[in-house]
């Protein structure tokens, strides 16, 4: 199944549309390795996917190792339009992945970090 998430393309989010919900974002974790599910504070994430967010912490040798996964992370995420936040500490990164427009998780959050996955 990950490989359908490779052959797939971010695509712009449209005002209005709602995030995955918890039954939609469980189908799509089981398809991607080491991410984490990180719930928002409401209460009804559960129900809503509302602030629901992926994360991942990559460790590497040393701070260069950290930025050039970080310029790696870049460049796959100019191409699909889509961007993660992005925290560093020496040579350790944090990718978090949600999507904004929709105020939660979407497709898109996914298939990013597969393709960050498959060339990392």
């Amino acid at each position: 199944m990950k490989d359908n998430l490779l052959n797939k393309k971010c695509v712009p989010c449209e005002g209005g549309a709602k995030p995955l919900n918890h039954e939609e974002i469980v189908v799509y974790m089981e398809q991607i390795v080491d991410w984490t599910l990180v719930e928002g504070q409401n209460s009804n994430v559960r129900e809503s996917g509302l602030g629901a967010k992926i994360s991942r912490e990559y460790k590497f040798k040393d701070f260069i190792g950290a930025i050039n996964f970080v310029n790696n992370v870049a460049e796959i995420a100019e191409g699909e339009g889509h961007h993660p936040d992005i925290k560093i500490n020496y040579n350790k990164v944090i990718l978090e992945l949600s999507t904004h427009a929709v105020g939660g998780l979407s497709e898109n959050d996914f298939i990013l970090a597969a393709k960050i996955d498959a060339r990392n």
